[in-house]
């Protein structure tokens, strides 16, 4: 990916907030806020002075003066000179991010045969690639695993990094704890802070295809008012934005569509117990037995069935959320064509025309990156707040 966040551009919206605080806030809230403001305005809008941060926050010049202060003693922000072609009245010095100075680590665990790896800058683009074998494992050996890999793209990193994200298939609470996730056998692990623990520095992880969607609508293009990405791998996840925040559900399992029962007769055992989960005859193992062996036209038939019974478990969904934009992040020789072409249709037959006619159902922008670049995403917003 070499998608760079830098210039103009409206500033995106946060990861979602409370219109009710349960808790007193306190000075430091306020102190962490404001640091925020800053800095995802520099973020989204590039370098800028003192003045106009003021005034684009709401802050005071006093305020600002000491945040930029702080900011540029903890090395994430730096002084770049007098503004070109100014001529009137005193020099305004540029302030912005050293978003070259720091990099993330992300992973990716949504394949079940392989981790995807890589080592980025804090504008989202890739300095390092790296994949491991999974080789079967799950429970216990699959977090050791994930530990080594993690260490080996930490050392491959040019510049101080300042968080590893991780994207994984299952329930995920907002501490990074996988209550489920039946594929890799982990049901209650404290993935996020068992890694932080090991590795030493902030471990940030979520479910992939929330944070797949993170990744579409900061580095992709994509209209956070209303997007699903689907993510299809070793199993079939969704994760969903709304007025540009992500939706989590009361137990963080919004966008489980991957266990919806779709085929209701004859179907599948699926990895968490039922029978014709959507994830049995979606995923991309499911997908590659369905056309193995089968000559061209019959593949597309085998695929175009399986679109359908996507687009009918989507009905629901897009109606209900008013959705605009539907993304599949996996193998494009399997999604894009007869598959996506008989869901979309599908979903059109199905659904009032009001609702679907800005409608767009294609493959993520990203492509298989999108997980990479959502775990990045995920760092920027709990470690420093400009997501």
């Amino acid at each position: 990916m070499t998608t760079t966040v830098t210039g103009a551009g409206a500033p995106r919206r946060g990861l979602g907030s409370s219109l009710r605080p349960s808790t007193k806030v306190l000075p430091e809230h306020a102190r962490a806020h404001n640091r925020s403001l800053v800095l995802r305005h520099l973020f989204h809008e590039g370098p800028t002075s003192r003045a106009d941060l003021a005034r684009a926050t709401g802050l005071t010049r006093v305020t600002i003066s000491d945040l930029v202060a702080a900011l540029i003693a903890e090395g994430l922000v730096e002084e770049l000179g007098v503004r070109p072609g100014q001529r009137v009245g005193k020099p305004a010095i540029l302030v912005g991010m050293r978003t070259d100075a720091f990099q993330i680590v992300s992973v990716d665990l949504t394949d079940g045969a392989v981790m995807h790896g890589a080592v980025s800058t804090l504008t989202g683009d890739f300095v390092h690639r790296q994949q491991l074998p999974i080789e079967g494992r799950t429970g216990a050996d699959m977090v050791d695993l994930l530990t080594r890999f993690a260490r080996l793209l930490v050392a491959s990193a040019t510049q101080p990094v300042i968080g590893v994200g991780i994207g994984s298939p299952g329930v995920i609470d907002a501490d990074g704890v996988v209550i489920e996730a039946p594929n890799r056998r982990w049901f209650g692990v404290p993935l996020a802070a068992e890694l932080s623990g090991r590795l030493g520095l902030p471990v940030h992880v979520a479910n992939d295809a929330n944070i797949a969607a993170l990744g579409e609508y900061t580095f992709g293009g994509a209209d956070g008012d209303g997007l699903l990405v689907i993510t299809i791998g070793e199993g079939v996840g969704a994760g969903v934005m709304i007025d540009g925040a992500p939706l989590r559900g009361r137990r963080s399992a919004a966008g489980e569509i991957g266990h919806i029962t779709v085929v209701t007769s004859g179907g599948e055992r699926c990895a968490c117990g039922r029978t014709g989960c959507l994830e049995t005859v979606l995923a991309a193992p499911a997908l590659r037995r369905a056309v193995d062996g089968l000559d061209p036209q019959s593949a597309e038939a085998a695929l175009a069935s399986v679109g359908v019974l996507l687009g009918s478990a989507l009905v629901p969904v897009i109606s209900t959320l008013d959705l605009v934009d539907v993304l599949l992040s996996g193998p494009a020789d399997l999604l894009d064509g007869p598959l996506r072409e008989a869901a979309l249709a599908t979903i059109r037959e199905r659904t009032m025309p009001a609702i679907t006619s800005e409608l767009r159902l294609e493959m993520a922008s990203l492509g298989e990156d999108d997980v990479l670049a959502g775990a990045a995403v995920l760092v920027l917003a709990n470690q420093m707040g400009v997501a």
